[in-house]
């Protein structure tokens, strides 16, 4: 955060369905420093009009809201408004409220759980181009990161009625591999792979390994290396 963004008061929306909640936001707000709150939504129709009547630098949004919920009207307050950020602040943590807020726009996502210095340290790191993220977001997404480069992608679309597993020992023939080798690489005894080559030269009207290499690629599940 940049000693400019600490300086520098917020001009803010709160957006809360729950009148309640609503004004507890507000009244803890008003109790801070560097935050100041010039407008409060019950809806995210109503939030959406305030970013456009009151230019705030920032929205604290709760998600699940009547008429236009916080993800849509974050999408159009980004939109729409671009100087306007937005902050997620609600009940729910789990990835069906999570991904489609950041997706629409939302620079930080916090639950109603966070005290009131976690609320202006995530303000003002969205007002200095950071996320304003809580650590239990943070390790969300972390994690789905990391469970996103690990899956494994998913092999093409099997032709001639294949099963996935004679389609990966179609493309491990059009690699080279001997049928020892596709067996180790599968973790299958040779039997095995003869059966699959059995089957899958069965199914596809093939004589050999080399007419193997040549369907592979006319079918496009083989790419000719480039250059």
């Amino acid at each position: 955060m940049t000693e400019e963004a600490e300086r520098k008061t917020a001009r803010v929306v709160v957006a809360d369905d729950q009148t309640v909640v609503r004004e507890g936001i507000v009244m803890l707000l008003g109790l801070l420093p560097g935050i100041e709150v010039v407008g409060a939504a019950g809806d995210g129709e109503e939030a959406v009009r305030l970013a456009a009547e009151v230019a705030p630098d920032v929205v604290l949004m709760d998600l699940r809201m009547p008429r236009c919920d916080g993800v849509e009207a974050t999408r159009r307050i980004r939109a729409e408004h671009p100087g306007t950020q937005v902050v997620v602040l609600t009940t729910y943590a789990d990835d069906e409220s999570l991904f489609p807020a950041l997706a629409a726009g939302a620079r930080g996502y916090l639950t109603k759980d966070a005290g009131g210095e976690e609320i202006v340290r995530a303000v003002h790191s969205v007002l200095s181009g950071d996320a304003g993220l809580a650590p239990s977001i943070q390790r969300r997404l972390l994690e789905r990161l990391t469970e996103t480069e690990v899956r494994p992608a998913a092999p093409p679309e099997a032709p001639d009625g294949l099963t996935v597993r004679e389609t990966e020992v179609l493309l491990l023939i059009a690699e080279g591999l001997s049928n020892q080798e596709i067996g180790r690489r599968l973790h299958v005894s040779t039997a095995t792979v003869k059966t699959h080559i059995n089957n899958l030269f069965a199914k596809t009207g093939l004589k050999d390994r080399a007419q193997a290499v040549r369907y592979a690629y006319g079918k496009g599940l083989v790419r000719p290396p480039a250059g």
